[in-house]
């Protein structure tokens, strides 16, 4: 009997047979990364820090970011501040799971990006939706100096549990990293309303020893108390392709602004381990 031939059409690749698990398979996938926004600079503004205490914070930030946004282009994105603490306070007080918390800290944040968004319209930059910031990022970046988002990476309902506690681990300085690291961008600044990191919080301790430059493993193993950005951040910094390092700066000196993205040491950098 004539044995019949396939005339099916196989998608012929590497991965086809294999299992997606397997250590082995995983560790072959190490390959180079493509840099979609190399020239881009990301700073994320903080909510409860910077946009929270009205004018005389937010003002002189706003200027400055005018003044690099007639030279270079930038991402901005911003925190929910003192909103969404009281949302968590909410939503914890009626027993809420963190993936409902992680949904409903969206409002906030956006809320805080229209805002800076206003008041950097005349320099040209746009605020757009979270439902379609990814897909057109690349697009308005290059057609307007530059664009503003919530911050908050849209884990939702499917944001992780945590060991200890319910508030949501990636909140907006870890969504403000991971499109920084996905879109392969030049610098990752993050304004507070400190000069960068302390062993122990400045604003309650005034002896606290100013930490100029440590790694993401040798911070974690310190395990401080307190800390001006996410601390899901360590983890995110030692598994990056891209983005090796962020600063840490003070907003109340809004000079520093320009001075960080041109890479120089104003605040703490945290960096990789390697």
């Amino acid at each position: 009997m004539k044995k019949k031939i396939d005339k099916r059409h196989h998608i012929e690749s590497t991965l086809m047979r294999e299992s997606l698990l397997d250590k082995e398979v995983m560790a072959s996938t190490e390959t180079p990364v493509v840099r979609m926004l190399p020239d881009v600079h990301v700073i994320k503004v903080g909510g409860r820090s910077m946009i929270d205490p009205g004018r005389k914070t937010l003002y002189p930030v706003t200027e400055a970011l005018g003044k690099i946004l007639k030279k270079g282009r930038l991402i901005l994105s911003v925190g929910g501040g003192v909103r969404s603490r009281h949302v968590f306070s909410i939503g914890l007080d009626l027993g809420l799971p963190t993936g409902v918390l992680a949904q409903i800290s969206l409002a906030d944040a956006l809320g805080n990006a229209h805002i800076l968004g206003t008041l950097l319209a005349p320099y040209g930059v746009v605020a757009i939706p979270p439902e379609i910031f990814g897909h057109l990022l690349p697009l308005f970046i290059q057609s307007a100096p530059g664009i503003i988002f919530n911050g908050t990476p849209p884990y939702s309902l499917w944001e992780h549990p945590l060991s200890i506690g319910r508030i949501p681990p990636h909140r907006t300085d870890a969504g403000s990293f991971i499109l920084s690291e996905c879109f392969g961008c030049k610098t990752m600044t993050f304004v507070k309303d400190v000069d960068g990191l302390y062993d122990t919080d400045p604003k309650e301790n005034s002896s606290a020893t100013f930490i100029n430059e440590i790694s993401a493993s040798a911070l974690k193993k310190r395990n401080l108390s307190t800390l001006p950005f996410d601390r899901v951040l360590l983890d995110l910094l030692n598994t990056s392709r891209l983005v090796k390092q962020f600063q840490v700066i003070n907003g109340l000196k809004p000079e520093l602004l320009e001075a960080s993205i041109k890479g120089e040491h104003v605040g703490t950098i945290v960096h990789a381990d390697t």
